[in-house]
């Protein structure tokens, strides 16, 4: 039965939202019964070979994938939404959090973690800008690299982008526990309750991370608008709090604690750098907002550049003044900023910096829940998960399935997982995909289908394997203590030549409104840095993400493979009829 057929006898003004069929889970051909699916699993290696040369088109994402939402979704937003829902989602999710957990163990130098993270973050922002201005829809970097890099890399990051949600959101939930419980006591694990029969990090159980997840959940699904206008407002109220922190630091801080600046080297900041880049997740959530922002070319640059800018400033801002305030080593881990303020005798400002703390992983979890529904709802769209989570409610506007998915998948982690163990799975993902979304942004500059002659072609993938192998030799000799400057030397000269070489070439596609600048410089550091600080994460964070990754890949080779090879070809017989008639 074609995918259609449903939607065709049936109108969606007269079909409820709140429906539970098999045929809206699972409406590909390949699952219709038990003797369909295993004649689809028995061809999974040619639809694997398929999907893995398959590529998406900018009007495909734009146009047919959201026919699958039934309702649109609403534009309502102005650059100023963007720029608040930026300085909310990201000022909150990290700076309250893992910087404590750093500080404690690189002391000072936290400040140039920061600025190294910051830079990553900011070249990462100049890519996805670019992307959201000429594919404006909810998938944000899911869309991105299945146009570039096609369908498979596709979903590898899809299924890190819905860890990302999962984690991230589990992450806020704990920490917005600790900063509560450090109101009320010293104790950042107040309230939560210890059990013996589950291994350490995960015996710690968490309900009030649970509670605050679903509430803030259940305000971003109400509506968007809604939802930023509470969130602008609450985060301009905590931007004259955020400067009251930093002025009281400078002021009450001293200069003795920065003493020594490098307790670790410069090995240790840049693995500091690697964790603390969870701080700077979220402004890839503006990107996913752009099917619902008003004036994308206009609005998206000013909400994720400008944004990004400020925010790196305030952050090395605010790790300086915790380092002042008391000595590294005795900087509490779980609710840093309040406890720095209570050793120097300010206790009231403790409180005040704890419901700002709370207020900046609020509205990080409200932007969150709107940016992970969005990833969640293209990527259903695809069929990569169940198209069931991409509708779109009537009223609302809002993805509320999509919604529901992250919310409760995200409670049961927050319920059992510490912080320590959800960082470092949650930094490998994020990184990963950056360094991705710079080697799309690469792909689309120097290669268009059809276009592009295939002797450029094999020039331009030569140099970016030449710079991708510099980026890991360089890390691994890093890692390695091995070479001296010599093989930095050699590593960097590589990279050079190979971003170089790739500069003389020549580009087959101009940004029509607005494009990244110095390509392919920029994207080339970028893609450098992102393999640098995940080389500089433990080894621990290497095996949770290829754990993860393996599992998500048996999904796809059970389900996703199948009802994405059906979709694909169901769409090239409906434009062969049409081209037909």
């Amino acid at each position: 039965m074609p995918i259609q057929t449903i939607q065709e006898q049936e109108p969606n003004r007269t079909r409820s939202y709140w429906r539970w069929s098999k045929q809206d889970f699972f409406p590909e051909p390949s699952f219709s019964n038990l003797a369909s699916y295993k004649a689809s699993l028995s061809q999974t290696c040619p639809r694997l070979k398929d999907r893995l040369l398959d590529r998406s088109t900018d009007t495909f994402e734009l146009v047919e994938l959201r026919k699958a939402s039934e309702n649109s979704m609403r534009k309502c937003l102005t650059w100023w939404d963007l720029l608040w829902l930026s300085f909310g989602s990201v000022v909150g999710s990290g700076i309250f959090t893992i910087t404590g957990l750093e500080a404690h163990e690189v002391g000072p130098s936290i400040v140039i973690a920061y600025a190294v993270a910051g830079l990553s973050a900011l070249l990462s922002s100049f890519c996805y800008t670019e992307f959201a201005v000429e594919i404006p829809v909810a998938g944000g970097s899911f869309s991105y690299l299945r146009v570039e890099l096609g369908d498979f890399i596709a979903f590898i990051a899809a299924s890190n982008i819905l860890l990302e949600a999962v984690v991230g959101a589990a992450g806020l939930g704990r920490s917005w526990s600790s900063y509560l419980a450090s109101l009320i006591t010293n104790n950042a694990d107040f309230l939560r309750f210890k059990v013996s029969f589950l291994a350490e990090g995960f015996n710690l159980l968490d309900p009030v991370a649970v509670l605050v997840l679903l509430v803030a959940n259940g305000i971003a699904m109400s509506g968007t608008k809604m939802t930023s206008v509470l969130n602008w407002i609450s985060s301009i109220i905590s931007s004259f709090i955020i400067v009251f922190i930093i002025v009281v630091g400078f002021i009450r801080g001293k200069t003795s604690n920065l003493d020594p600046f490098f307790p670790k080297g410069a090995k240790g900041v840049f693995e500091a750098a690697a964790v603390v880049y969870w701080s700077y997740t979220g402004f890839d959530m503006v990107a996913t907002m752009a099917e619902e922002t008003k004036k994308p070319s206009r609005d998206i640059p000013v909400g994720l550049v400008g944004s990004m800018a400020i925010i790196t400033v305030v952050y090395c801002l605010m790790a300086l003044v915790l380092t002042m305030m008391q000595k590294y080593t005795d900087i509490d881990v779980n609710a840093p900023y309040s406890v720095a303020f209570s050793k120097i005798g300010m206790n009231w400002a403790k409180y005040l910096v704890g419901i700002c703390a709370l207020k900046g992983m609020t509205t990080s979890l409200l932007v969150g829940s709107l940016g992970q529904a969005r990833y969640t709802t293209q990527i259903s769209r695809a069929h990569m998960i169940p198209p069931w989570f991409a509708l779109v409610h009537p009223k609302t506007g809002t993805p509320i399935n999509a919604t529901l998915l992250v919310t409760i998948t995200s409670a049961i982690v927050a319920f059992f997982s510490s912080l320590d163990v959800l960082s470092s799975v949650f930094s490998f993902s994020t990184l990963f995909i950056f360094m991705l979304i710079a080697v799309a942004l690469l792909v689309r500059r120097y290669y268009v289908k059809d276009v592009t002659p295939k002797n450029d072609l094999f020039k331009f993938l030569g140099c970016l394997f030449v710079v991708v192998a510099s980026c890991v030799g360089g890390t691994i000799v890093w890692n390695l203590n091995s070479g001296g400057w010599i093989g930095y030397a050699v590593a960097a000269l590589v990279w050079f030549l190979g971003t170089l070489a790739m500069a003389l070439l020549s580009k087959h596609r101009v940004p029509k409104v607005w494009g990244v600048p110095l390509v392919p410089w920029l994207p080339s550091l970028s893609i450098g840095m992102n393999i640098f600080l995940i080389g500089s994460l433990g080894t621990v964070a290497f095996y949770r993400f290829f754990i993860c990754s393996a599992v998500m890949f048996i999904y796809y080779l059970l389900v996703g493979v199948h009802a994405t090879y059906d979709v694909a070809h169901q769409s090239e017989q409906d434009s062969n009829d049409q081209g037909g008639k």
